[in-house]
């Protein structure tokens, strides 16, 4: 099969992979019909986080099972399926409180290559969510994005308590964080304050519910939201970036007893304790529980109350993985959608 490979930073390569097996009894076996590239893959791509060897990438999928394990019971051969970027069992103590991102027997997707024509999925029960039947073309976008962006974005705004009668703010405009002004309007938030600079981005934070844009970042930003919000701050921030920066922008701009949702991939990030200690604010986030949150998200998507697939402005063929990663990276691109 086709697959894309990081090499080394800037150097992505689509190339021949062996096949996926069934190695296990829980494995499926899903043909993608679409991928994408991640903003935390960018991470990687610039050299951040190092790889010492080639390694295959991707960990957002929309397929069909082609192939299940002898115990697989809840999806079968021929079923549309989404999954999330971490493959859980569902069934551990630490999924049944909701967060199978840190299941017990959690394996990474990322670790597999999703930016592929074919994946193996571990712990397929627990993992993958079918379908009501097969989709119509224009919903694939949609259903890609519940595979990560939309569910981080969701698990973000749950995490700043996003609902009926609070002002949440946003910080950072690529897909997470626009989704988050989505998941926020959808939890029923009465103001939301989107962060950001760009005017194409800005458009669809206002179109996806965002009440307010602020441009400003820092400290000139904080300021912005509590001008806003009456010198007090919103009651929810989602920080969707992970920088020292936007972090502190975050907690900043959240009032005395607010929640901070931190679901953008940390990056040299260390909080000042005695300014924490006095914020006062609540902080919950980490890699999103997508799988708790993928039923809901599949029928609101199946039934279009939902359209989270307008954050992707760019498809391309597999085989262009390379430079849906350039198009990211310098930013000329929201987030580009991948097929095979």
């Amino acid at each position: 099969m086709r697959g894309a490979v990081l090499y080394a930073p800037g150097d992505v390569r689509v190339e021949e992979r062996a096949d996926p097996v069934v190695e296990r009894p829980s494995d499926a076996v899903v043909r993608v019909v679409a991928s994408c590239v991640c903003g935390s893959d960018l991470w990687t791509y610039r050299g951040v986080s190092r790889p010492s060897r080639p390694v295959p990438m991707g960990h957002e999928y929309v397929g069909v099972v082609e192939e299940a394990g002898a115990d697989v019971r809840t999806v079968a051969v021929g079923d549309t399926v989404v999954g999330s970027f971490f493959a859980s069992d569902n069934t551990c103590e630490i999924c049944r409180a909701g967060y199978q991102a840190r299941c017990v027997n959690a394996v990474p997707i990322g670790s597999l290559g999703a930016q592929a024509e074919y994946l193996r999925v571990p712990l397929a029960d627990g993992t993958l969510v079918a379908t009501p039947g097969p989709p119509d073309d224009d919903l694939l976008p949609s259903l890609l994005a519940a595979s990560d962006v939309l569910g981080t974005g969701w698990f973000g705004a749950v995490a700043a308590q996003a609902g009926p009668g609070r002002t949440v703010a946003v910080v950072g405009d690529g897909a997470v964080g626009l989704l988050g002004v989505l998941a926020a309007r959808r939890l029923g938030a009465e103001r939301i304050i989107a962060m950001s600079r760009h005017a194409p981005r800005q458009a669809l934070a206002r179109e996806f519910g965002a009440t307010d844009v602020v441009a400003e970042r820092g400290d000139e930003g904080v300021a912005r939201v509590k001008e806003l919000t009456g010198g007090l701050g919103a009651h929810g921030v989602i920080e969707a970036v992970g920088t020292q920066e936007s972090m502190m922008q975050a907690i900043r701009s959240t009032r005395a007893g607010g929640h901070v949702g931190f679901v953008g991939v940390s990056h040299g990030v260390e909080l000042p304790g005695r300014e924490l200690f006095f914020a006062q604010v609540h902080l919950l986030g980490g890699p999103a529980p997508v799988r708790r949150f993928l039923p809901e998200l599949i029928d609101l998507i199946w039934t279009r109350q939902i359209d989270p697939g307008r954050v992707f402005d760019r498809t391309l063929p597999l085989d262009d993985a390379a430079e849906a990663y350039r198009a990211m990276d310098e930013r000329t691109a929201v987030k580009v959608l991948l097929r095979p």
